[in-house]
C-alpha cells in the first residue's frame, strides 16, 4: 500500500476522494458547464505518487496537466489534517472521454496520478484555508476555500453519505483557475496558507 505522511504517522490511504468543478475560474477555463450537483471521482491507493511525472508512459508519451488543491486527511469520519496536492491528468484523454460522457478515471486514476505534500493538523475552527503553486519560482494558481462551490464541510458530509471514510482516506476539494502542463525539470512548490501563514509547504521537480 502506498502511504502518506500526517503529523509524523504513516498512513495508507484506502481510497483517495476527489471533487471536480469545485472553482468557478476553472470551471470557466475548460469550457465545463457549471455543474448541478458535486461532482465526485475517486483515486485508488495506486495513485498516490512520490514523484511528479510530466507525461504518460505509452506507445506515444502523453504529457500530462496539473492541478494544485487543498487535501484533507480523514480521522474518526472528520476532517483532521490539510496538506498540499497535486491531482495529475492525463488532459487529452480526459477531453476525449468527455466527449463521449464516459467516465475520466482512465484519464485521472492511473499510478502516480495524485502527489502530497505532508499532512499538518488543522488550525482552529472557521480560519479561511487557502493555496498557492508556483512553477520555478513563478506564481500558477492561487485560490482558498471562499472561492469554493462546495466548502470542505460540505463535501465531507456528502462524501459520507454514500461512502464509508476510512482513517486516512484522502479528500481532494478541486482547483483553482491556472492548470497547464508539466515540463521536465520544472520545479512545483506547493503550499497551504491559513491567516497569512504557510502551514506546509512541499516542492518537486518534474522527472
Amino acid at each position: 500500500m502506498h502511504t502518506v505522511s500526517f503529523g509524523g504517522q504513516i498512513l495508507s490511504p484506502t481510497k483517495i476522494l476527489c471533487v471536480g468543478r469545485n472553482y468557478v475560474a476553472h470551471i470557466e477555463e475548460l469550457g465545463n458547464e457549471l455543474p448541478d450537483e458535486m461532482v465526485v471521482f475517486m483515486k485508488p491507493n495506486s495513485a498516490i505518487g512520490q514523484k511528479l511525472q510530466a507525461s504518460f508512459a505509452q506507445p506515444k508519451p502523453e504529457a500530462l496537466h496539473y492541478e494544485g488543491e487543498l487535501a484533507f486527511i480523514v480521522m474518526a469520519g472528520q476532517l483532521a489534517g490539510v496538506g498540499f496536492g497535486l491531482d495529475l491528468t492525463r488532459r487529452e484523454l480526459q477531453s476525449r472521454l468527455k466527449s463521449k460522457g464516459l467516465p475520466w478515471e482512465r484519464a485521472k486514476a492511473f499510478d502516480g496520478a495524485a502527489v502530497f505534500s505532508e499532512f499538518v493538523a488543522l488550525p482552529e475552527p472557521n480560519v479561511r484555508l487557502g493555496l498557492e503553486l508556483e512553477v520555478d519560482g513563478q506564481l500558477r494558481q492561487q485560490g482558498d476555500t471562499s472561492m469554493m462551490l462546495y466548502q470542505p464541510a460540505q463535501i465531507l458530509q456528502e462524501l459520507a453519505s454514500f461512502s464509508q471514510l476510512a482513517d486516512g482516506d484522502i479528500i481532494m476539494t478541486g482547483t483553482p483557475a491556472g492548470v497547464g502542463p508539466i515540463r521536465q525539470g520544472e520545479i512545483f512548490t506547493g503550499r497551504v496558507i491559513a491567516a497569512g501563514k504557510t502551514l506546509v509547504e512541499s516542492s518537486w521537480q518534474a522527472q
